[in-house]
């Protein structure tokens, strides 16, 4: 079967934009090829700096012919409605319509619709243009002499050429051939800018990347950044260095160059004694470079990825980025410096003044509003996450002090960080100093949550006292729009509670945060309070069901006054071990049985006893249900007391047999109104039972 292969080449697109650009012309390609009747067998899209390449194998050379029946009017229908059905069936007449008969609808037409099949070559050269046209970049330009032209193509950067090529293994493919904003298809791409610019006729896939790497060009990035990382180390190793690994950097460096060349460069070793965090931000921000080190010394060597193979083995490009590395870490030591001055003089309390004249939300108040009350909560968590409170409300009180540090200014990146490595300068306790830092985590899904209580007590302080803020003004997130990263906050707190397994009350939390809001609160802290645990059990099942939870079980646990997130979880946890097994499955279904004939007689306005009376009983089935209650509920009562959920579950499952028992032996709706009302009290004694560990009736099964 044929293959198609697709470049679309140009000048230098965005490092971090070409993944998803490979990936969408991928998607966009052959979505809109399935969907105009053709198949294939696999496609992988590959990209470098100035080219998103997609190679289509197995595609059918022509779509399937199509016969389709449109069913009309009766032939005795007014003449609109035929006339109707005539233009929708694109027919001229009546004549070119059949006529068929049912038994009970009489005579109607149906148009007989037939759509032949089109050439492969066909579907591409019409589906291309569009789709480059209306391609989907953040970013885009126009360029040349039609830019002005309002239809004119929008690119990410001047798109130069086009090659598409299609056909089958056997034969010569032949080329595509379509016109996009002046550009035409052919069967022509380029090598490294440099090293082989002049162009190279392809005909496939195979001999393209053959071409390429002849013309000093990687296509397929994962080769490329493997043999970034390959060649770095061994060059690093080479000069008894380490190479101070980042993916994010290892990635971004692979899409920006088309041949890679690992060289070493060195600044003055004075700079070594800026913090290691900004040394590898200014190498890293400004040189797409890596650091070096021996040992856990960063050393005063770096690592660069040039795009070129230069006749002097790369010297003079090393040199470059040195001067360029230097006069950065120049400028980040005198900022080090002046800051170490101002702290070691004076402290912190310049910066914390400063804090009052930073407005955080004009609404909330300063940044200096916001250190005091984050100070005020950080101590009343502090008991509670098992912190010295004295050393959490100092943590709090300097947390956002380096914010105006001339460091942080300069590299608002390294807020944080900074305020850890001032905090050390002035002796400040270690918990405190780490607070400085891990105060703002977990940041996302894959951050590491803090686990030093106090960086726990002032970490929840800061999200609790941003979340209750913005719920105090009435600003929440709405669908896909969260301007202050609310849903972010509250998934932290979420990681801080759970993975530390501490038990927090959320809604005293809440109290003590909103009273800090008394002047800006709109409406009442009693209708905000409902609002912001909601929000806080959707993140929570968000979370739970990213680690495998079954939704239903989250449903039935939570209920709206759950706050306490820990319990929560175990709970999840225990009722998912509890349905494995058989007893578990049993009850279930024994349970919504009960709840069941309970409601649909309630429904019926049946009379349900206020009380189970064990003089009504009439079968040794009722007796044995009522014990194995009796007994299950005290038990399992006295396990939630002491939270011990999976023995709550564990006595539960004792029910099992006497419910099973009763449901075999026993009909509840019986003509005696008295027996009736009593076994009705006992099925709602079954559902009540279990609902003091979960809500069965939101179970799936």
């Amino acid at each position: 079967m044929p293959d198609l292969l697709l470049e679309l080449f140009s000048e230098e697109i965005p490092a971090r934009m070409q993944r998803k650009a490979a990936g969408d012309l991928k998607k966009l390609v052959t979505d809109t090829l399935v969907d105009a009747g053709l198949t294939y067998d696999g496609a992988r899209e590959y990209w470098t700096p100035r080219r998103l390449t997609l190679d289509l194998r197995g595609l059918t050379a022509r779509s399937a012919d199509i016969k389709e029946e449109r069913k009309g009017p009766r032939t005795d229908a007014p003449e609109k409605a035929i006339e109707g059905f005539l233009r929708g069936a694109g027919l001229e007449s009546v004549d070119q319509a059949v006529v068929r008969s049912d038994s009970k609808k009489g005579d109607f037409y149906v148009a007989v619709i037939e759509k032949p099949g089109r050439a492969a070559e066909e579907i591409i050269a019409s589906a291309i243009p569009g789709i480059v046209q209306n391609f989907p970049w953040p970013k885009s330009m126009r360029w040349g002499e039609k830019s002005l032209d309002a239809g004119s193509l929008k690119w990410v950067r001047p798109l130069q050429s086009i090659l598409c090529t299609f056909g089958p293994e056997t034969e010569e493919p032949v080329i595509v051939d379509f016109e996009v904003g002046g550009v035409r298809s052919g069967n022509v791409t380029y090598g490294h800018r440099f090293h082989a610019p002049d162009p190279i006729k392809v005909r496939r896939f195979d001999d393209y990347c053959e071409a390429l790497e002849r013309a000093k060009v990687v296509l397929d990035p994962q080769r490329r950044k493997e043999s970034i990382k390959a060649d770095a180390e061994n060059l690093a190793f080479a000069q008894g260095l380490e190479i101070v690994e980042d993916q994010g950097l290892l990635e971004e460096v692979a899409n920006l160059v088309e041949w890679p060349v690992a060289l070493t460069g060195e600044f003055g070793a004075e700079y070594l004694d800026i913090p290691d965090e900004v040394i590898r931000l200014t190498i890293k921000e400004n040189q797409k470079c890596f650091v070096l080190r021996k040992g856990r010394a960063l050393s005063n060597r770096f690592m660069l990825i040039s795009n070129l193979e230069a006749s002097d083995g790369g010297r003079e490009i090393a040199q470059g980025n040195a001067k360029v590395v230097n006069a950065r870490l120049s400028d980040a030591k005198f900022f080090w410096e002046t800051d170490l001055q101002q702290i070691e003089t004076q402290g912190f309390d310049p910066w914390l003044q400063k804090l009052d004249k930073v407005t955080f939300h004009a609404k909330i108040g300063s940044q200096g509003d916001r250190v005091r009350r984050i100070v005020a909560l950080a101590g009343l968590l502090a008991p509670v996450v098992g912190a010295a409170p004295d050393k959490a409300r100092r943590a709090a009180q300097i947390c956002k002090a380096d914010l105006n540090s001339a460091m942080v200014y300069e590299f608002p990146e390294l807020q944080g960080q900074m305020g850890r490595a001032y905090a050390q300068k002035v002796d400040e306790p270690s918990s405190v100093a780490l607070a400085c830092e891990e105060h703002y985590k977990p940041q996302g899904p894959s951050d590491d949550v803090p686990g030093d209580p106090v960086c726990v007590a002032v970490a929840l302080a800061d999200k609790l006292d941003t979340l209750v803020g913005f719920w105090a003004i009435d600003e929440k997130p709405t669908g896909s729009k969260d301007p202050y990263a609310l849903r972010r906050a509250a998934l932290g707190v979420v990681r801080l509670v759970l993975e530390n397994e501490f038990r927090i009350a959320l809604l005293e939390r809440f109290s003590d945060a909103f009273a800090k809001f008394e002047n800006v609160v709109s409406g009442t802290p009693e209708d905000a309070l409902p609002s912001l645990l909601a929000f806080f059990h959707e993140r929570l099942k968000v979370h739970l069901r990213e680690s495998g939870a079954r939704h239903d079980l989250i449903d039935a646990v939570i209920t709206s006054e759950s706050d306490d997130l820990l319990a929560i979880t175990r709970r999840v946890t225990a009722l998912g071990v509890f349905l494995e097994n058989d007893d578990g499955k049993n009850l279930l279904a024994g349970t919504k049985r009960a709840a069941n004939i309970l409601l649909a007689e309630q429904k019926k306005g049946t009379a349900v006893a206020d009380a189970v009376d064990a003089a009504q009983f009439e079968t040794d089935e009722e007796r044995a249900l009522f014990d194995s209650l009796e007994e299950a509920e005290n038990f399992a009562g006295q396990a939630i007391e002491a939270e011990d959920f999976e023995k709550a579950m564990s006595f539960l499952s004792r029910l099992r047999a006497p419910v099973d028992s009763f449901f075999d032996s026993v009909m509840v709706n019986v003509d005696d109104e008295k027996v009736r009302a009593n076994r009705l009290a006992l099925m709602r004694r079954i559902r009540d039972a279990t609902d003091t560990v979960a809500d069965f009736s939101k179970i799936a099964g």
